[in-house]
């Protein structure tokens, strides 16, 4: 049987209309043996795109998310990603914030549409990795919006996502760029630079790692620090 979350939601297309929609994500778990964590780099790189740039922005308009098995949860600590690129491609992601470490991350719990499934069925945390350089590639958004909670969950009953420490996988891939080659050649940009004499991927770039540190890329228009 297919698991997947509902999430209620005000249209991030018009935040003052009072009318909810539903949302249905597949959960992670169908895809993953292990919940990808990101750690807050990525979420910091978010953020500064957020504020930089008109094409993105954070809204409050969640409302509800109920789990595989009709469970309700404290909506204080999700988070929505809802997003296209230039080529018309759309995403969804949804994460949980969690403190660990004494460090906040954001566990990857569900997502949508159905083609970005099969896409990390088939390529697993390759895609992740791909992904969420995307999504922080300003150049290549037509449009990213983070959606966030607004006031408290409409569910009487909270309950914080459970998820067992040998159930996630955080994923560092510090150089994980040096020769990784374009997925499928078709559904990512190839962000990184290649070399002059071999046409591989220079490997003193830094990729995001889940935590994820900082790509970069003269493509991305991101600075090498």
């Amino acid at each position: 049987m297919t698991n997947f979350f509902e999430i209620y939601t005000y249209d991030p297309d018009n935040p003052r209309s009072e009318v909810l929609s539903k949302v249905r994500l597949l959960a992670i778990n169908e895809l993953f043996e292990k919940y990808p964590v990101i750690e807050a780099e990525f979420f910091d790189d978010l953020t500064r795109n957020i504020r930089k740039y008109g094409h993105y922005s954070f809204l409050k308009t969640l409302k509800r998310v109920v789990g595989p098995n009709q469970e309700d949860y404290k909506i204080q600590n999700w988070h929505l990603i809802w997003a296209m690129d230039t080529r018309n491609r759309f995403y969804q992601l949804l994460f949980q914030r969690a403190r660990r470490n004494n460090k906040i991350q954001g566990i990857m719990v569900a997502l949508a549409p159905p083609e970005l499934g099969k896409l990390y069925n088939k390529h697993q945390y390759d895609a992740v990795l791909k992904t969420l350089t995307l999504l922080n590639t300003h150049k290549n958004i037509k449009f990213l919006k983070l959606l966030g909670a607004k006031g408290k969950s409409l569910a009487e009953e909270q309950q914080i996502f459970q998820i067992n420490q040998n159930d996630l996988q955080k994923i560092k891939l510090a150089n994980y760029l040096k020769n990784t080659p374009n997925i499928d050649g078709q559904w990512f940009p190839t962000f990184a630079p290649k070399c002059p004499i071999c046409g591989a991927t220079l490997q003193d770039m830094k990729g995001y790692r889940v935590g994820f540190g900082k790509l970069i890329c003269p493509q991305c228009g991101f600075q090498k620090i």
